[in-house]
């Protein structure tokens, strides 16, 4: 959101864009109930009435350490029967479910939970970490595993990347098309735009660091090592196939909608 937030081009980027922040399933919510016209959503809340902007995604091509599964020992995955999950992402919780049931044959309940790892823990085989409190989970390990013993920790992008071979998709622009013609916007139009402001931001690592550092509750030198070395922002080919057979999966084992073909904006 760099171009959007920041000179020079937050000005003229205003006359086309109106921002609202809030947490990407809430993100999905306005999106398709047409309160928004332009989102970055999950891609577990993708329907087939949106449009994929290209260029920009939310992924990772090994491990993202945003998302953790951490089981109690002596369980491992193929044991785990019950799962304490942080419910702050549609797509990671998919995710898991397409873990569990295609590539291990199995299907854990997963409950609801505040996102306390020790709490989680103490309560069920394992826990689903998201977002924050799994980056802060994964640098207090140690005092976590003094609280609840010793665990399992698996980084839910690094085990589909093993078992697939493609990257980890969290999210993507979405858009309506029908909203383009009354904003007088082009698919090409808003693809730059976005695309633009993502190289922008990406050029300007120190300053977000900076700016973000005082309003989360993440060490700086984490911020940075996350959004340097953990998070892919380019939509390429295997992203889109991995998309593709994430959505498959998921469809085959009743965890989301089938989607159908995936639609591009062009």
């Amino acid at each position: 959101m760099w171009d959007f937030e920041h000179p020079p081009r937050n000005t003229a980027l205003a006359e086309h864009y109106t921002l609202h922040y809030t947490r990407p399933a809430l993100c999905a919510q306005e999106l398709l109930a047409g309160r928004a016209d332009l989102g970055l959503i999950p891609i577990a809340a993708l329907t087939p009435e949106l449009a994929v902007v290209p260029g920009c995604t939310i992924a990772s091509l090994h491990e993202v350490r945003s998302i953790q599964l951490i089981v109690k020992h002596p369980h491992t995955l193929q044991t785990v029967r019950r799962i304490a999950a942080d419910t702050a992402s549609r797509s990671s919780l998919a995710y898991a479910s397409v873990l569990f049931r295609h590539f291990l044959g199995t299907e854990p309940h997963l409950s609801p939970a505040p996102a306390d790892p020790v709490a989680m823990l103490r309560s069920a085989d394992a826990a689903i970490i998201i977002g924050d409190p799994a980056l802060l989970a994964v640098e207090q390990r140690a005092a976590i595993e003094a609280a609840v013993g010793p665990c399992h920790w698996y980084d839910l992008a690094q085990q589909w990347h093993q078992r697939t071979g493609l990257p980890w998709v969290a999210a993507v622009w979405a858009v309506r098309p029908q909203a383009l013609s009354p904003a007088h916007l082009s698919a090409a139009a808003i693809t730059t735009d976005l695309s633009s402001s993502r190289d922008h931001g990406l050029a300007n690592i120190p300053t977000l660091v900076r700016e973000w550092a005082p309003r989360i509750s993440v060490p700086a030198p984490t911020i940075e090592h996350y959004l340097t070395r953990n998070i892919h922002y380019h939509m390429d080919e295997a992203c889109l196939a991995a998309i593709r057979l994430f959505r498959q999966l998921a469809a085959q084992h009743d965890v989301l909608p089938p989607l159908g073909a995936l639609r591009l904006l062009d």
